[in-house]
């Protein structure tokens, strides 16, 4: 939890004001407004013989049958069937939501959770988004010393597997386990093996780890997000005691943590993952939809103690002149990098990163009427460089990405009237 000591801002308002512009900045939305936007509550789900209507069950009915690893777990049910409830298709969605709640390390300090989702989307893009924009959030506030830390679960056939071998391990370490946790190992290993881990046992650190269980396809897509991390630029560590409960969470978990100046301990700023498994229950695909097992999408919530009045400040953002396009896997890695680059220089730009195809993005160009398009493809990610193209004349120059700021603002390309 930020604690407001820590940053450069007076209050929790302050705070939110900061960190919901960065957000918004990228694209994300309040979810307030997206759950304006009605959707029925039943959804029609293809069946061989004849379309049946599965009800969406209530966050309550969720809760009464999963096992949480951590308190605030149960705070992502409701979360996550809001953000589900508030699509009226298989789009991709980002979404922010403010919430109450307390903290996971001090219990007894009320605090503000603002929550980020990313949904509809199944690729690696997700949580890198999500790390970026909360590592931004934290500096912003004057963080210096930042650590995140990430893991990865695998799917569901790998976590059973791991969770198998936890429960064959802590069974032969039972006498050392207090007599509280000892009923859960047969239940719950993998909430017994968190609890070891927070309390400091010495058996947790030989304990099993995740990622030895994944299969290479799932091997593959976790190095695509640590891919995503070192282009971007962004130090990380790979930390096996990085867990939570399989009902809510499938391949990555992370946390970002603030180091104490004074005592070196680390401060857990915010955490999160991708909740496929939790979406699934409150989301199920139009017929003929890509996504067979409900809409994915990934969250992560960062958590403020409250201090002073919570009115927030919500600045207008002006239109921006730009549209930032990619172009291939390369071009999509270094995206996020240039948006900083821009959000840094106060230069508002439009977006579309969840999007692959070129053609979408350019119908998302034309849908917003922007003067000029930035396009990075294979060879300008490459070559550091970025095409700035003027869409009245069709003109474009290739622009090094180190001045590309000054060329914009030399330009006046910066926000439509």
């Amino acid at each position: 939890m930020f604690r407001l000591k820590d940053t450069r801002h007076q209050n929790t308002a302050e705070f939110l004001s900061s960190a919901i512009r960065i957000a918004e900045y990228y694209g994300f939305s309040s979810l307030e407004e997206a759950a304006k936007l009605p959707r029925p509550k039943e959804i029609v789900v293809a069946n061989q013989n004849q379309p049946e209507k599965r009800k969406i069950p209530s966050a309550a009915e969720c809760e009464s049958e999963m096992i949480f690893a951590h308190r605030d777990e149960r705070a992502l049910v409701s979360a996550a069937k809001r953000c589900l409830s508030s699509l009226r298709d298989t789009g991709s969605r980002l979404l922010w939501r403010r919430s109450s709640g307390a903290s996971r390390e001090r219990s007894n300090v009320p605090s503000v959770v603002l929550e980020l989702h990313v949904v509809g989307s199944s690729g690696a893009v997700a949580e890198a988004l999500l790390i970026v924009v909360a590592d931004a959030i934290a500096a912003e506030a004057g963080i210096k010393q930042r650590v995140l830390s990430i893991n990865s679960i695998g799917s569901t056939d790998s976590s059973n597997r791991y969770v198998r071998d936890i429960g064959i391990y802590l069974r032969k370490h039972i006498e050392s386990i207090s007599p509280t946790l000892r009923p859960r190992v047969g239940d719950d290993p993998l909430g017994v093996l968190i609890q070891l881990i927070e309390r400091g046992h010495p058996a947790a650190p030989r304990a099993p780890q995740s990622m030895e269980y994944l299969t290479e396809d799932e091997r593959r897509k976790f190095w695509n997000l640590l891919e995503y991390l070192e282009v971007f630029g962004l130090p990380y560590e790979l930390n096996p005691q990085v867990l939570g409960s399989r009902d809510c969470w499938v391949h990555s978990i992370f946390e970002i943590a603030a180091v104490d100046e004074e005592t070196g301990a680390r401060i857990l700023l915010a955490y999160g993952g991708r909740y496929d498994p939790l979406a699934a229950r409150f989301s199920a695909p139009p017929v003929g939809a890509g996504h067979v097992d409900g809409v994915p999408a990934a969250v992560i919530s960062i958590a403020c103690e409250i201090h002073g009045k919570m009115t927030i400040k919500h600045a207008e953002r002006v239109a921006p002149a730009l549209y930032f396009a990619h172009l291939g896997p390369e071009a999509r890695r270094r995206s996020l990098g240039v948006m900083e680059t821009l959000r840094k220089a106060e230069i508002p730009v439009y977006q579309s990163l969840l999007y692959e195809r070129i053609g979408e993005q350019m119908e998302e160009a034309k849908r917003y009427a922007v003067p000029y398009i930035l396009l990075m493809g294979h060879k300008e990610a490459m070559e550091n460089t970025i095409l700035v193209r003027e869409v009245s004349t069709n003109s474009q120059n290739a622009i090094p990405l180190p001045e590309l700021t000054n060329y914009l603002k030399r330009h006046r390309v910066v926000a439509t009237a």
